[in-house]
């Protein structure tokens, strides 16, 4: 995370002083945030104390105190916290499909005329979306939902439709493999291999959450997508 306030001290080259007189302190200028720079910032730090373990629930007065501004300062920006997590939920949104469509597009190409298409889609996909927990572990608590616990319902329902994206698109790449492999109900056996891999990915962010981010949710990573996609 970068610092929240860049201070310049750097005094004149030639500060004339008298004798007996003290020297003049040089004020400390706070540099100015670039338009749309404070947001960002806002939601930096937000994100960096969910990433703290115990599950207390973030103030808004914390928070500012965390970037050395006031509350007004920050309600200058957001009209209310919850608008403060839907930051960081877009975020996640983004990131997210974005990196799922990239999965989408080269497997497709990669895996012309290969019959396993679907379920090696359906894994680099599951793979992706725990190591994105993995390497943002204060958006891991946004995605299991435990930083939203005392927060506007909204942002769980929010949360909750992305999930039934992810979900939409496994069923889509499983039943496209199922297909390919002439399975007699590809449809249902989409529905529920996506379903058992959502409860798998989700089942493997709480554990990360609920261990103060010791129980890394990549473990063993590989083999458990075999065992559930073989």
């Amino acid at each position: 995370m970068p610092d929240a306030l860049n201070h310049s001290t750097d005094a004149p080259e030639h500060a004339p002083q008298g004798l007996d007189e003290p020297a003049t302190p040089v004020p400390t200028v706070r540099k100015r945030p670039k338009p749309g720079e404070r947001r960002v910032q806002i939601l930096q730090a937000l994100a960096s104390m969910l990433e703290q373990p115990g599950g207390e629930r973030i103030t808004t007065a914390a928070l500012a105190a965390r970037l050395d501004v006031s509350e007004a300062a920050l309600y200058r920006h957001f009209a209310s916290k919850a608008q403060m997590f839907e930051g960081l939920i877009e975020f996640i949104e983004q990131s997210v499909f974005s990196l799922i469509n990239q999965i989408v597009e080269r497997e497709q190409v990669a895996s012309v005329g290969v019959g396993d298409q679907g379920p090696r889609q359906a894994a680099k996909v599951i793979a992706m979306l725990v190591q994105f927990a993995e390497k943002n572990p204060g958006m891991a608590r946004v995605m299991v939902g435990d930083a939203l616990v005392f927060e506007n319902e909204r942002l769980q329902q929010r949360m909750n439709q992305l999930f039934d994206k992810i979900e939409a698109t496994l069923r889509q790449c499983l039943r496209d493999g199922a297909l390919s492999s002439a399975s007699a109900t590809p449809t249902v056996d989409a529905q529920v291999r996506a379903s058992v891999l959502m409860a798998f990915s989700g089942g493997r962010l709480q554990r990360f959450v609920r261990s103060g981010y010791k129980r890394l949710p990549s473990e063993h990573l590989d083999a458990s997508l075999r065992l559930l996609l073989g």
